[in-house]
């Protein structure tokens, strides 16, 4: 299986869920998933839900600009670089952003899509020229 073609397919379902359904993203996550954002840590799907669910917006788009990916560990995980804009409203400008995330195989019972172990979100806010 192509890694490459795994993390692009992984990365679209995330985004185009995290647009569309935030809180369905929870499936992905597993107790030691760990989420940074701006220098704070959640751990679990839970407190990770909770995170991304009192994000200051409702309603976003992501446009993917790059998504680079290495393989990570014996067990078939990845380490995957994402960057690109998140639109946050239809008068709003583009907001740059970057996420490293750490997709890994399923564990048995679970979801069969991969599942994120660690994940590190940042946004970068520039004025509109």
């Amino acid at each position: 299986m192509d890694p490459d073609a795994v993390a692009k397919a992984f990365v679209e379902h995330y985004y185009r869920t995290f647009d569309t359904n935030r809180a369905a993203l929870v499936g992905l996550y597993q107790e030691a998933s760990m989420l940074t954002f701006e220098g704070h840590k959640f751990q679990g799907p839970a407190a990770i839900a909770g995170k991304l669910g009192s994000l200051p917006f409702q309603q976003c788009e992501h446009q993917i600009v790059t998504v680079d990916c290495q393989p990570s560990g014996p067990t078939g995980g990845m380490l995957v670089f994402v960057s690109g804009s998140i639109r946050t409203g239809p008068e709003e400008h583009p907001i740059k952003f970057s996420q490293v995330c750490n997709p890994a195989p399923p564990r048995s019972g679970s979801s069969p899509l991969l599942s994120l172990v660690g994940v590190r979100l940042i946004l970068i806010a520039c004025s509109p020229r």
